[in-house]
């Protein structure tokens, strides 16, 4: 009996370590590849968003982390010879997340950088269908 439960413990932590990098690498690949495809203004704004949204979620980790750091400096006695432990591995926590919000701001910065020199490059859709643009649809009126 003893010995199932370890064998189906070990199967599901085995699918766990699976399963979970290969979501996110997924959707890196997909918002690497939609940023390496962005050629209108409304492109890079969109993916200038997604990083944006992903450095505000990275920021609220900063702000989890910081709280449960200042609980385990605060009651560092619940925790005995592990509280100088708990507290480094949360203080490095906040760092990379912190890097990583750092990153993805960035990354949008950028983006919106170069919608922003698609909208000054671009013409007006009038005067664009007046010299005969071959590729009116992907004018963006925005």
């Amino acid at each position: 009996m003893n010995t199932k439960n370890i064998v189906a413990t070990l199967s599901l932590l085995g699918l766990f370590i699976a399963l979970g990098p290969s979501a996110a690498v997924a959707e890196d690949f997909g918002i690497n590849a939609a940023a390496h495809s962005a050629a209108t203004r409304s492109d890079h704004e969109a993916v200038a968003k997604y990083y944006e949204d992903l450095a505000t979620q990275t920021q609220e980790k900063v702000r989890e982390q910081r709280q449960l750091l200042e609980h385990y400096e605060d009651k560092s006695y619940l925790y005995g010879r592990q509280a100088q432990d708990l507290q480094a591995h949360t203080d490095a926590l906040i760092r990379k997340y912190e890097k990583e919000a750092s990153a993805n701001f960035k990354e949008a910065a950028w983006h919106r950088q170069l919608a922003s020199k698609l909208e000054e490059n671009s013409y007006p859709a009038a005067r664009l269908s007046a010299i005969g643009a071959p590729h009116q649809n992907t004018v963006s009126e925005e």
